[in-house]
């Protein structure tokens, strides 16, 4: 399967909804990494900023490429690290960028972020969740071991009719319906296959085909997927020495060699600080769409609605497109 087809052979078209081609790990490559993704057929890119350092390089790319879609947020980890202006400075980035959406914001109680005071963490949310629907724009939200703080937050500032989208959402089945109701969409990243199969599938039945979307969340969440339908980035040091030889290349699995000291045939047992190219976001449409018992191309051409729809607020560059 070539990295722009489904396994029906006909060609697909993919929105990533939300990733991070600023970010300093890939950003010296990111025009390369745009233009393979572009050639595979992955043809719009929402480019989530994540504190005030990064604001103004995620400005500049969604200025640059027109497959960009700028989002400005503060993310949970960078709260401690705001200036007292912050709110003030995200509001003039927004005044100068029409077709920019928010994020990524969001609540995280996990190894990372229980270092960060929750208090804090939801002040910024809730400040940022009023700035969106102030704006009328779809709001990328992080949330990690929170999901009843989250809920619990939206039912009382929401709903939301410009969109939330639940970035790399791994919450129970039980929770979509309610986050649904109150203009949830749920993106799905390589993190999906880090969940047990039958649980995941039982989530992902629950979610309304109109809120199904798919992320890469590049340079992060690598599938765990075989290494023959996997891509790289170029100058990533943490991937064997073999696979790296091929760049940015798929590998067809009878290529690698059988004396593979990592004896992997796929990501499972790779470092985490592996990189993740946004090309890989076909294997997660590949998994997916083998979850939902959907035929390929069918979710890849659902989700890309979903998320064009979700874009399309005045000022975006995805307006009266379809």
């Amino acid at each position: 399967m070539s990295s722009g087809t489904a396994s029906s052979g006909r060609a697909v078209r993919l929105f990533d909804a939300h990733c991070h081609l600023q970010d300093h790990r890939i950003f010296r490559v990111a025009p390369k990494l745009i233009r393979t993704a572009l050639d595979s057929g992955v043809l719009r890119f929402a480019v989530n900023g994540v504190s005030e350092k990064d604001w103004k390089l995620v400005k500049e790319m969604g200025d640059h490429y027109p497959s960009v879609i700028p989002c400005f947020g503060l993310h949970p980890w960078y709260v401690s690290e705001r200036s007292p202006n912050w709110l003030k400075s995200m509001r003039e980035f927004f005044n100068a960028t029409p077709s920019a959406a928010v994020g990524e914001v969001g609540l995280d109680k996990g190894s990372r972020g229980k270092e960060i005071n929750f208090l804090e963490q939801v002040d910024v949310f809730r400040q940022q969740l009023e700035l969106a629907k102030e704006l009328e724009r779809p709001v990328s939200i992080h949330c990690v071991r929170a999901y009843g703080d989250l809920l619990e937050i939206m039912q009382s500032a929401g709903p939301f009719p410009a969109g939330v989208i639940l970035h790399s959402y791994l919450g129970s089945a039980e929770m979509v319906p309610g986050l649904a109701k109150l203009g949830a969409y749920f993106s799905f990243s390589g993190y999906l296959m880090s969940l047990k199969s039958q649980k995941a599938k039982k989530m992902l039945k629950l979610v309304p085909a109109d809120r199904i979307l798919l992320e890469s969340d590049a340079p992060d969440a690598l599938p765990k997927s075989n290494l023959g339908t996997l891509q790289w980035v170029e100058g990533d040091d943490s991937v064997p020495q073999e696979l790296r030889n091929h760049g940015e290349n798929t590998i067809p699995n009878a290529n690698l060699p059988s004396d593979n000291e990592h004896h992997a045939t796929d990501a499972s047992t790779f470092p985490k600080e592996t990189l993740n190219h946004p090309v890989n976001i076909h294997c997660v449409l590949k998994y997916v769409a083998s979850l939902l018992e959907m035929p390929e191309e069918e979710v890849a051409e659902l989700s890309y609605r979903n998320t064009m729809r979700l874009f399309s607020y005045p000022g975006s560059k995805v307006c009266g497109e379809g």
